[in-house]
């Protein structure tokens, strides 16, 4: 199994702003849940639980950047390809639908979660392509 200083960087790095993430996110929740803030700083507490998410993607790129094994980059900047793909695909076709009211509507932010399932995807591809020996 690979397990480079890089991947053990992002994965310490993962696991702290996942934990900052989840703070965020119930703390700020039950903030406007128990005392809506107004002005400026409703706007900044709104935007608290996305950071630690936008550190996840830098740390992703990052890891990409510092990998030592090129065949390791290589597979997972293709991970990366198919998860922006998955994304990008998923968020056009979603948004023909809702501008002609054919689906709900569903928050931008979820184009991450996307991305998040497209990278898994990705994973699970360059699983399969290893095996089958055409990676």
């Amino acid at each position: 199994m690979h397990n480079s200083p890089a991947l053990r960087r992002y994965n310490a790095t993962v696991l702290g702003l996942s934990l900052a993430y989840m703070g965020t996110l119930f703390g700020v929740v039950a903030l406007f849940r128990s005392h809506p803030p107004t002005g400026p700083l409703a706007y900044l507490l709104a935007v608290l639980p996305a950071l630690p998410l936008l550190g996840v993607f830098l740390a992703w790129g990052r890891y990409l950047r510092d990998e030592p094994d090129e065949y390791i980059r290589t597979i997972n900047v293709r991970q990366t390809l198919i998860a922006t793909v998955f994304m990008l695909c998923a968020t056009t076709i979603w948004g023909f639908l809702e501008s002609f009211g054919l689906v709900p509507h569903v928050p931008a932010y979820s184009a991450g979660v996307l991305w998040f399932a497209g990278l898994m995807l990705g994973g699970c591809l360059n699983i399969a392509a290893v095996r089958a020996g055409t990676a």
